[in-house]
């Protein structure tokens, strides 16, 4: 029996003979991703939905999805997407994360432009009638420094641009390491507060998560040269918006433009109407080439999955055969772990990414091992939509990131087991993991230190010193906070040396409590852990 797939969200006409070729039925409804309740009385019929951001594919309409194998996202973002949901039920999540980023770069030099020599409001005065020459004084991009907030794969394609323009690229990205600098021709700053201090132009290329909401707001502002101007072509939530039409109503700031934010469609907001304020529906992605580009991607990548089983670009499956599948998903769970953890508690940009396979696991197919491993260590750098399985060696290499893989007989107590070891340029920390009898992933060694502790959603990890006395002082503040402990793991290098402690929590450890046990005398460092 022939595939049906949906297309509920506007689309190039010329995918349609994709479907074709693989012999995939199609259901072109570009308007049903605005009438949820047709939408959800249908979705149950088709194998496959391709979607683009209009389409919201909430928890209540995939649980209708009886049939549904694979979901589609014509471009990067996944917002509009349970992909829990669709993982509980085993739906394949696609999108196509690369297929507009020359574009979304070409936009936000255009609003860079458009700020320098004020286009909009020089284009309005024009066509009422005035000429007012004097008025619309601009200045030239030559000379002047750009400060990128995040340097991947759209800010590093700003980069090449505007140093084209001759302008000083100035980058401040924690996971940029010195060698990508150099190749990239930008010179890279410690802190944020260098970027904003020294920058003439500020451009974001971040992902939105809990660790960059608000990244820009009245205290980042107020660090910024006075005259500066800023863009945000990225993702809305990343700048405060209201602090920033303050800022341009009292001529701290000489200009903004936004093309993405906090709430979308964005009827109203706080930059509506002020002088200086550049504002586009979210047009980043915007163009022929682009709409081309991620609309044909995405029809492949459907029809691959469904007609040969092929898995590309996926958010929330790796690629593996049906017959290694057994065998493979196990050792996937404990590589997503380790490089979740090391991921969510590196320190400084990660120069190389060394992964061990010890004993029996060293015997299998080690591709998927090795893309997972990477995938779930770049995830808390990157931003959730951006890396998957797929691309995440190739955002590695874009980033500078030396991957290497080993296999080596058994070692010590454990018959097989992973060990990832992440080198940045301020130091080399390490995390094993291994499969026990129960199926489930364990993790045994962090830092050289040895301790036995399953993967928990929210878990706390501290480095600290042995001494009497800390675990009544992490407890009481956990208790005093009304955080409870599921579980407890602890491990020491030596008596009275190095140690590590290793909790499972019931909820997320909030940034006030976190302050509080780095405040406690023994704590070294500690961290908030989300898998």
């Amino acid at each position: 029996m022939k595939k049906k797939v949906l297309i509920s969200d506007p689309v190039v006409d010329s995918i349609k003979a994709i479907f074709d070729r693989y012999g995939v039925l199609l259901d072109y409804r570009p308007s049903l991703g605005l009438q949820v309740k047709q939408l959800k009385e249908c979705i149950g019929e088709y194998d496959g939905i391709i979607i683009r951001s209009t389409t919201n594919l909430t928890v209540d309409v995939i649980d209708l999805a009886h049939k549904l194998k694979v979901i589609g996202r014509a471009g990067i973002g996944v917002d509009n997407v349970d992909i829990d949901a669709a993982s509980a039920r085993g739906i394949v999540v696609m999108n196509t994360p690369f297929g507009n980023s020359i574009t979304t770069a070409e936009h936000t030099l255009a609003l860079i432009m458009a700020l320098a020599r004020n286009i909009p409001a020089a284009d309005a005065s024009t066509q009422l009638g005035k000429w007012e020459k004097s008025k619309f004084v601009g200045l030239e991009l030559s000379g002047k420094t750009l400060s990128l907030i995040g340097v991947g794969n759209i800010g590093s394609i700003v980069a090449s641009r505007a140093i084209g323009l001759k302008m000083r690229v100035v980058a401040y990205d924690p996971f940029l390491s010195k060698d990508r600098a150099k190749v990239l021709g930008v010179d890279k700053v410690a802190t944020l507060s260098e970027a904003l201090r020294c920058a003439d132009f500020l451009s974001l290329h971040l992902p939105m998560n809990e660790k960059t909401a608000n990244i820009i707001g009245p205290k980042e502002i107020a660090q910024m040269k006075r005259g500066s101007k800023l863009i945000n072509c990225a993702r809305g939530g990343l700048v405060d918006e209201k602090a920033v039409a303050d800022a341009l109503t009292s001529d701290h700031l000489s200009g903004a433009a936004f093309d993405v934010f906090s709430t979308e469609p964005a009827i109203e907001n706080p930059l509506f109407g002020v002088p200086n304020a550049i504002c586009t529906p979210h047009l980043g992605a915007s163009t022929v080439e682009a709409q081309e580009n991620v609309a044909v991607q995405i029809a492949e990548q459907v029809s691959e999955y469904l007609t040969r089983g092929a898995i590309s670009n996926a958010l929330n499956a790796p690629s593996i055969s049906r017959e290694e599948a057994p065998v493979l998903n196990p050792w996937i769970k404990v590589v997503e772990a380790l490089g979740s953890f090391a991921g969510q508690v590196a320190v400084g940009p990660i120069n190389e990414i060394e992964i061990e396979f010890v004993g029996e696991v060293g015997s299998l197919n080690l591709a998927p091992l090795v893309s997972a491993t990477i995938a779930s260590t770049l995830v808390p750098i990157v931003g959730h939509g951006v890396v998957n399985m797929v691309s995440a060696p190739i955002i590695a290499r874009e980033r500078g990131i030396r991957i290497s893989e080993t296999r080596k007989d058994r070692q010590g107590a454990f018959e097989s087991y992973v060990r990832l070891i992440i080198i940045s340029e301020r130091e080399k920390s390490s995390v094993a993991g291994t499969i026990y009898s129960d199926g489930k992933p364990r993790f045994i060694q962090i830092k050289g230190i040895n301790l036995e502790a399953e993967p928990q959603k929210f878990m706390l990890f501290t480095t600290n010193m042995d001494s009497p006395g800390y675990i009544g002082a992490l407890g009481a503040v956990l208790g005093d906070s009304g955080v409870n402990i599921a579980t407890f793991a602890l491990g020491r290098s030596v008596q009275y040396g190095e140690a590590i402690a290793l909790l499972g929590m019931d909820e997320e450890i909030s940034k006030t409590v976190l302050k509080k046990i780095r405040n406690l005398k023994q704590v070294l460092n500690a961290y908030s852990i989300v898998f």
